[in-house]
C-alpha cells in the first residue's frame, strides 16, 4: 500500500492506495512488491545507461586516437541516419530518422560537413533537392566504430564471460520491443541532437 496525495475540489486529500485493489484473486499482480533483497528499481535504468555511456565514452576515446577527434556521440547517430540510404538522404529524412526537426538535423549536418564527414550532392531524380552523403572520412568513422564496438564487446566477454554477455544480450532482446531495438533517435529523446 502506498500513501498518495490527491487534489479534490481544491483540497489535498491524503489517501491510501492498495496496489491489489481491482485485481481478481488468483491473477498475478502486475506490480508485485519487490523482493526486499533486490536493489531499488531505479538502479536498473541507471546501470543500463552507465553501461551505454561507458561503451560510448570508450568508443570516442579510441576514435579520437585513430584520427577522429571531432566526432561526438550525436554525430554517430547522424552518420548512421545518413548511411541508411545508399544514394544519400535529405535533411528531412535525417531529421525523421533521428526524431528531430529538419532544422535540428540541418545543424548537425552542417557540423558534419564542416569537419568532413559528409557532403552535399544534387539529387539525380529531383534538381530541387540536395542529398547528404557520407564522405570517405565519414565511412571510415563508421567502419572504425563497428570495429571498436566489436573490441569493446570482446573486452566485456573476457571480463564477464562470453556466455554471460550472450545471456545479457538475449535477455535485453526479450524485454526490448523489436521495433525499438535499433532506433537512431536516442539523442532527441535525451534532449538534443
Amino acid at each position: 500500500m502506498d500513501n498518495m496525495v490527491d487534489h479534490v475540489d481544491g483540497e489535498n486529500v491524503n489517501q491510501v492506495v492498495d496496489s491489489r485493489k481491482g485485481i481478481p484473486s488468483g491473477d498475478p499482480d502486475p506490480c508485485p512488491d519487490p523482493d526486499p533483497g533486490d536493489p531499488p528499481g531505479y538502479e536498473l535504468p541507471l546501470l543500463l545507461f552507465a553501461g551505454f555511456r561507458t561503451l560510448i565514452d570508450r568508443l570516442h576515446a579510441e576514435l579520437a586516437r585513430q584520427g577522429h577527434p571531432e566526432l561526438r556521440p550525436a554525430h554517430g547517430f547522424a552518420l548512421q541516419a545518413i548511411a541508411a540510404s545508399p544514394y544519400g538522404s535529405t535533411a528531412s529524412d535525417i531529421g525523421r530518422r533521428l526524431g528531430v526537426s529538419k532544422q535540428a538535423a540541418g545543424k548537425t549536418v552542417d557540423r558534419l560537413l564542416a569537419v568532413g564527414y559528409a557532403e552535399r550532392a544534387d539529387d539525380p531524380h529531383d534538381a530541387r533537392r540536395k542529398l547528404v552523403r557520407l564522405t570517405p572520412y565519414g565511412t571510415d568513422a563508421l567502419a572504425r566504430s563497428a570495429a571498436v564496438f566489436d573490441a569493446l564487446r570482446a573486452e566485456w566477454a573476457a571480463r564477464l564471460g562470453a556466455d554471460r554477455v550472450r545471456d545479457l544480450e538475449a535477455a535485453l532482446r526479450t524485454v526490448v520491443p523489436a521495433e525499438t531495438a535499433y532506433r537512431l533517435d536516442a539523442t532527441s529523446w535525451l534532449g538534443g541532437a
